[in-house]
């Protein structure tokens, strides 16, 4: 399927996978022994080609070997956020129609609700590393009984069917065709076209800092070793942990969220200076808008190795830019790597250089939701160009700039107005930590802006803070751009992903629309 057997092959005592926080790992021989055994055992137990499982599980080298193991099975796994509760990974057991649900020890529990709470009856529960029970079969013990050996060389090549984060509704699965078994010891193209991007081989090491349950830091940890690199894997992102693992490892590439960057310029002077990042060649980073101000400390720190890219579980399309050209064009996003990037207005016409509509790419990869036709159509045009519903513009040299979502787009008064336009702005205040801007309801304007603001540590929210960022926001932007009312919150309105759930906080603050700026 990939080159997985062959480099278990030709380096089967290298770690494959190594988990940064204990030192335990997968090497090459183990990983595709495991992976093989899942496989087989899988088939055997009755999953055909195009079937689903789901993976509730905490980063682990489990999760990775039996993403391995569906792969080879032919069959697409579901990785489900381990923050969910029971009734929204029932839901996704439901529209994914999973057929298996694996999970940990610790989220057995939360799992097997979930399971008595879906509407499917027949899902088959697996713990891993948990025993048998009346309620939950033995996953180890299933495989070491597998005696079978079945043909899986006519069977396509198993891939992941993710579920999006749900920031502008319930979540949506995201379903790719599977490669046909044709593919089988070949890489596969989107993992060769990552590779000729990314320089990455053998020799490289890549740090995993995100969950694995999202799109990027699980395709990493994939792609890495189908290229017969290392991959480090934190189990929870800390960023004194994160530098710790570039020095002792020794890592090449790695992945973030401008959260993480955020995070990392918070450290002391001191303890960033306290470890070696020189082995770093490419630091990657994607998911959500970085502030520009935030970028540019990273470059200073990094130097030149941070790279950044458009793109979406969909896969429609992808941006990438390097840092020599994101200095030429702060800002930017980058120029296109896959697809055709074609910029409309509202009734379809192509815009000129520097005139904001809606993103779209022409001849990328295709996909669907599962299960829902209508939200797929709503991607799609006649002509096959797809968008994932962002706003943005191009330069005359064809770079791309995202302005934002077309969802998160604020109306007040007939004006448009983007929030990421007012969050850089705020981003650049000395006290604001993070920041989320979202429309609210108002009886005059229709809607008026909100800011949800983050104190930086050790400032306090007060009246005369909000009055200050008021008068700040005033001094950079015009008269309808600015907040109507600040609301100070106590931890970071985003998701572990780095993206901000804008539809909850205009659901929490619906009536704060005309209320006067002052801490909520």
């Amino acid at each position: 399927m990939t080159t997985l057997r062959e480099w278990a092959q030709r380096q089967p005592g290298k770690p494959a996978y190594t988990i940064a926080d204990t030192g335990e790992h997968l090497t090459y021989a183990e990983l595709d022994r495991r992976a093989d055994a899942g496989a087989r055992w899988m088939a055997s137990a009755g999953l055909a080609a195009g079937d689903v499982i789901a993976v509730l599980m905490e980063n682990g080298l489990r999760l990775l070997e039996i993403a391995w193991a569906a792969k080879r099975a032919g069959v697409y796994y579901t990785l489900i956020s381990r923050h969910l509760q029971a009734d929204e990974i029932a839901y996704i057991l439901d529209n994914s129609e999973a057929r298996w649900l694996l999970s940990s020890a610790a989220l057995t529990p939360v799992a097997g609700e979930a399971r008595h709470r879906a509407t499917a009856r027949d899902i088959v529960h697996y713990g891993v590393g948990v025993g048998a029970s009346d309620a939950v079969c033995d996953y180890d013990q299933a495989i070491s009984a597998c005696t079978h050996t079945p043909d899986l060389s006519s069977r396509p090549v198993g891939r992941e069917m993710l579920y999006s984060s749900g920031t502008t509704g319930r979540p949506k699965g995201v379903c790719k065709p599977m490669l046909s078994s044709e593919y089988r010891g070949h890489l596969e193209p989107d993992i060769a076209l990552w590779q000729r991007i990314f320089d990455v081989g053998a020799d490289s090491v890549y740090l995993s800092t995100g969950p694995l349950y999202h799109a990027a830091p699980h395709a990493y940890c994939m792609r890495t070793v189908a290229c017969g690199g290392h991959c480090v894997v934190m189990k929870r992102f800390d960023a004194e942990a994160a530098l710790a693992a570039i020095e002792t490892y020794r890592v090449t590439h790695s992945q973030w969220v401008p959260t993480m960057f955020v995070r990392l310029l918070d450290l002391p002077a001191a303890t960033r200076r306290r470890y070696d990042l020189s082995s770093l060649r490419y630091a990657i980073h994607a998911a959500a808008p970085c502030p520009i101000h935030v970028k540019e400390q990273m470059l200073a720190w990094w130097g030149a190795v941070v790279w950044e890219y458009y793109a979406g579980s969909e896969g429609i399309g992808q941006t990438v830019i390097g840092p020599a050209e994101w200095r030429q064009r702060k800002g930017s996003v980058g120029r296109p790597t896959v697809g055709e990037l074609h910029i409309l207005d509202d009734d379809g016409r192509e815009l000129p250089p520097g005139e904001i509509g809606t993103i779209y790419f022409a001849n990328g990869p295709r996909f669907e939701y599962r299960n829902d036709p209508e939200k797929t159509a709503s991607v799609y045009r006649d002509d096959g160009m797809a968008t994932l519903g962002d706003l943005g513009h191009v330069d005359e040299a064809g770079y791309l700039y995202i302005s934002d979502r077309r969802a998160d787009l604020i109306i007040s008064g007939g004006v448009n107005i983007y929030p990421k336009e007012i969050e850089e702005v705020l981003h650049r205040h000395a006290q604001v930590g993070d920041c989320a801007v979202v429309g609210v309801p108002d009886p005059e304007y229709g809607e008026a802006v909100l800011a949800c603001v983050l104190p930086c540590p050790g400032v306090a929210a007060s009246e005369a803070l909000a009055s200050d960022l008021v008068a700040h926001c005033r001094e950079a932007l015009s008269h309808v751009k600015v907040p109507r009312r600040i609301e100070f919150l106590d931890a970071s309105p985003r998701q572990e992903n780095g993206k901000i759930p804008r539809r909850l906080l205009k659901a929490r603050y619906r009536s704060a629309g005309n209320a006067s700026c002052g801490p909520g």
